[in-house]
């Protein structure tokens, strides 16, 4: 067996072997070599020792043989007489036809073909009759009778300066492979001849191209046309010409000198340039390598990057001239390389057979790399490529590369995120029948935790540091041999790659029972690494975490809040807001402590107040929420205790399906909570609509001791309205956070606003007090008028609101009250002089001047009267000249009215014997008629029928009033 060099990657291994001289008496060295398949392991190679080209023709069992300018046909088993083809002599190269996957296929073959190829088939065509060597023309329907014609018997044989078209028609009768047939038979016919440069040494006919090299240089010819054209020349001190067809893509190889140039069949480059080591003896193709051998070597260069993958050294310097061969039908598996006395055998090794070596030495860019190739050349399915990057991912996370393995994890599409379970609880736990039991290539061990995949990572660094000490070479990284990570850094960082990892896979469409293994583990990670903040946005977000693996972890470890929030999420609002409450009530014991003791944002910066706020106030978010109300009411007053606007918020919240029963959350309002039973019957009234009497009276009285003890509490400090407490004695200190107004101002709106509640009781209430505002408020509900004129006018002295009230009531004689009341305000009052002149000049003609001037005091200065008692006089005058002239207005209209109404009865209208009625059509002649508005004129009976007020027209004058010009007033 030949011995393997280790290059890049092993795709060639030798399998089989064989010495022609033991096996031959002769002596001639290898000329020639061919291979044929029979099966998947089974292959037929033909070696020739005075032949110059071997073809084999496989699919008809028949191999031609070109020797001394001659050619033969035998078949393939060589069993049988060899038969010469005697009508062409000569021939020097010969190359069979062969079509890309474009090409007209022929025989019934469906295909979609170009110009050029149509008429290769059209000329192929037109000679198919055949001229035989002779020159004798045969008839179509005569040589159907006697040959059989085939694409794949199409060959170009050079002789002399001509290139020959021809055919190998074999005889009627003879099968296609035929093992026990006497003798070989068959008939050459001459397709074309086309002239062509001398000294040719090698041809490849690839469609209607037919390319030759020699020592000019190589050349294109058209089997159609004839024509030909120079690709390029050789220099002149340069290795004879070679050309490899490559049946993979369809293109040929063109050798000068250790330089390979790949063209289509219109002889254009296609891709870069192929550079070898030297000058190769002979090329042939396996897969996407090109194979070249030269002085005993063998190397295979990859088509498209030009890179050298592997080379095999088979036999020694001196070796002589070898010939590599692949198999005719391009399957690329298998091929021969000759020496002169010897044959070895080289099979492709399969794709994941070298995929797994490349593992097995860490390459593992150039793996992915090798498997991304074999891809893109259809050799491997997406599905592959992701099976790999797992492999990869797994064999980089035991190397304790757990970042670059996660990166891999990530891009395989098809890795499943139960996989990764056994790496973070051991078994058996809940997920142990989900995780796959597949060992993939069996390159890696059996997952285990990562605290044991970690240990081992480390036993195997202490293990290579010693053996490099003694010159032993591991394959632990250099990296970790020079500066040996830290266990705990180790185990962090993989803890953190599973995350990531984990965090990836919540956005895909997994099952459900693998979405809470991925959120539970995740939350087991936060836990380990004290991730507080993700501990808390994973539990109070949407997830699929498993409480009952979770809450005794939590709870042990004292993350309370990420617990209460997980509770939440799970809608078992009850043990959310025990926990929130148990939090509230002992924070100073340590609750709210991180437990790391590292990470201090949760309780550095927040004192003891602000930590029960914010307990009471995710409280409060889920009461807000719950339809239970029990439940609520069982909270309701802690968290009322911490903030005042929290519990309002949840009381009044809508965001619950069912509203809670008002008399039971009254009943459970603290009564020291005066504000927040206010704010939740202000809400039962303005935003709940509510009529119920008793919570309208029952507001108005909350709100009125309010006022009482505000107005008290001001009276007491000699403080202005507006000024606040130290917030010890009563609620005010928090009122601007619970209302926006002041109690008073709340009182008054509500009072003015609301007609349920009862004012009797609001006004015994008050009645002492100094609320005069909401008395005058109260009384006027109780329709108490001269009341509420001596409140505004003069406990209030607000002239425009009791002028006000004057005009809402309508009476003269109201303006008249007021005015007494200002002149005589009686309890030793000065009389308000400038608010009677006031009443009197805004309402003056509302007033009777005789009766003003009676009530007049003779104290009052006549300066402050005289003007307005003239201005008085002028009003009331010009107020009765005004209604004069309204009534002659009004009397006009009438006697204008009445005229047109005179005028449009006294109307004639003229009825002949010609006149219709406009309803029944008949004639009136002296029939009773009538005519309306619209002057439509009816008999008597459809005047009946149709009525006063609707015409012909269907017009109701009494829903819709007509108008003439003619009864207008114009006078």
């Amino acid at each position: 067996m030949a011995k393997l060099e280790p290059r890049t990657r092993t795709v060639l291994e030798p399998f089989a072997d064989f010495n022609v001289s033991n096996s031959s008496a002769s002596n001639s060295p290898i000329r020639s070599l061919a291979i044929s398949t029979i099966s998947d392991s089974e292959y037929l190679i033909y070696l020739g020792t005075n032949s110059d080209s071997i073809q084999v023709i496989s699919h008809i069992g028949t191999v031609l043989v070109v020797t001394d300018g001659s050619m033969f046909l035998v078949d393939s088993l060589l069993l049988q007489p060899v038969k010469k083809l005697s009508s062409v002599r000569g021939v020097s190269v010969v190359a069979r036809r062969f079509r890309s996957g474009e090409s007209v296929v022929r025989n019934g073959g469906n295909g979609v073909s170009s110009a050029s190829e149509v008429s290769g088939q059209r000329f192929l065509d037109k000679f198919g009759s055949g001229i035989r060597s002779n020159g004798v023309k045969v008839n179509q329907s005569e040589s159907s009778e006697l040959l059989i014609r085939d694409d794949n018997c199409v060959f170009a044989v050079v002789v002399g300066k001509k290139i020959l078209l021809l055919e190998v028609v074999l005889d009627v009768g003879v099968g296609r492979i035929d093992r026990n047939r006497d003798n070989i038979g068959g008939t050459i016919v001459i397709l074309k001849e086309i002239p062509c440069v001398e000294g040719v040494k090698t041809m490849v006919w690839i469609d209607d191209s037919i390319i030759v090299g020699s020592f000019i240089g190589y050349s294109l010819y058209s089997c159609v046309t004839g024509q030909s054209g120079l690709i390029f020349s050789l220099p002149d001190l340069s290795s004879p010409p070679r050309l490899k067809l490559l049946l993979k893509e369809y293109n040929v190889l063109l050798l000068v000198d250790n330089v390979g140039v790949i063209v289509n069949a219109e002889g254009q480059p296609v891709g870069g340039s192929l550079v070898f080591r030297r000058a190769p003896d002979s090329v042939a193709e396996i897969g996407s390598s090109v194979v070249v051998v030269r002085n005993g070597n063998i190397e295979l260069y990859h088509k498209k990057s030009g890179n050298c993958i592997q080379m095999v050294s088979f036999a020694g310097e001196g070796v002589g001239s070898c010939i590599v061969r692949d198999e005719e039908d391009g399957n690329g598996k298998l091929v021969a390389v000759a020496t002169p006395t010897k044959v070895i055998c080289y099979r492709k090794v399969p794709s994941e057979e070298q995929i797994k070596y490349l593992l097995r030495k860490k390459s593992f860019k150039e793996a992915i790399s090798l498997v991304e190739e074999l891809q893109s050349e259809g050799e491997l399915t997406k599905e592959m490529l992701s099976f790999v990057h797992a492999q990869v991912g797994f064999l980089l996370l035991f190397d304790m590369h757990f970042k670059e393995a996660v990166d891999h994890f990530m891009l395989s599409e098809t890795m499943q995120p139960s996989e990764v379970f056994p790496f973070i609880t051991r078994d058996p736990n809940r997920w142990s029948l989900m995780v796959p039991r597949n060992r993939y290539w069996g390159l890696h061990p059996p997952p285990e935790p990562l605290e044991k995949v970690v240990d081992d990572g480390l036993v195997s660094i202490q293990r290579a540091a010693f053996l490099k000490k003694a010159g032993v070479e591991t394959a632990v990284d250099d990296e970790f041999l020079l500066n040996p990570p830290s266990r705990a850094d180790l185990l962090e960082s993989a803890i953190k790659n599973i995350i990531r990892y984990l965090q990836a896979s919540r956005e895909k469409d997994l099952n459900p029972s693998v979405r809470e293994g991925v959120d539970t583990l995740l939350m087991y990670l936060y836990r380990a690494l004290n991730c507080v903040d993700d501990m808390e946005r994973l539990a109070s977000s949407e997830n699929h975490c498993i409480v009952e693996e979770l809450e005794t972890l939590l709870n042990d470890s004292g993350h309370l809040r990420t617990l209460a929030f997980l509770y939440a999420s799970k809608g078992m609002s009850s043990k959310a807001v025990a926990i929130w409450r148990l939090l509230a009530r002992n924070y100073s014991l340590g609750y709210w402590k991180n437990p790391a003791g590292e990470n201090d944002s949760h309780d550095a910066s927040i004192n003891g107040i602000s930590v029960k706020e914010a307990a009471a106030s995710e409280a409060s978010r889920i009461l807000e929420e719950s339809s239970d109300q029990d439940l609520v009411l069982q909270h309701l007053g802690w968290i009322a205790d911490i903030n005042q606007i929290l519990a309002v918020q949840v009381l009044t919240s809508e965001k619950r399906y069912n509203l809670l029963s008002p008399d039971d959350v009254i009943a459970a309002i603290d009564p020291k909570k005066v504000e927040i039973l206010q704010r939740y019957l202000q809400w039962l009234i303005e935003d709940q609509d509510s009529d119920d009497t008793l919570f309208h009276t029952t507001y108005a009285l909350l709100l009125a001791k309010s006022s009482l003890e505000t107005s008290e509490t001001k009276g007491a400090s000699q403080k202005s309205e507006g000024h606040f407490l130290d917030g010890k004695d009563i609620s005010d200190s928090r009122r601007d956070s619970i209302f926006q107004s002041l109690v008073r101002e709340r009182l008054q709106i509500f009072l003015q606003s609301s007609d349920l509640y009862d004012p009797e009781e609001v006004l015994d209430l008050i009645e002492g007090s100094e609320l005069w505002l909401e008395k005058a408020i109260l009384y006027r509900k109780l329709g108490q008028e001269t009341l509420v004129l001596q409140i505004l006018a003069l406990k209030l002295e607000d002239s425009e609101a009791a002028e006000q009230y004057c005009a809402e009531i309508g009476r003269p004689d109201v303006y008249m009250q007021l005015l007494e009341m200002y002149l005589d305000p009686k309890d030793g009052k000065e009389p308000m002089f400038k608010a009677a002149v006031r009443l009197l000049h805004n309402h003056g003609e509302s007033l009777d001047p005789l009766q003003v001037l009676e009530r007049l005091s003779p104290d009052m200065p006549l300066q402050l009267a005289s003007d307005t008692i003239l201005r008085m006089l002028r009003a009331r005058l010009h107020h009765h000249r005004q209604g004069q002239i309204v009534h002659n207005l009004f009397r006009a209209v009438d006697i204008d009215s009445s005229l047109a109404r005179f005028e449009e009865r006294s109307r004639h209208v003229q009825i002949n014997d010609e006149s219709l009625c406009d309803s029944c059509h008949s004639r009136l002649g002296t029939k009773l008629f009538a005519m309306y508005p619209d002057d439509t004129i009816v008999c008597y009976k459809c005047f009946r029928r149709q009525g006063e007020s609707t015409s012909v027209t269907g017009r109701d004058f009494k829903q819709d009033i007509m108008f003439k010009p003619g009864w207008l007033v114009t006078r």
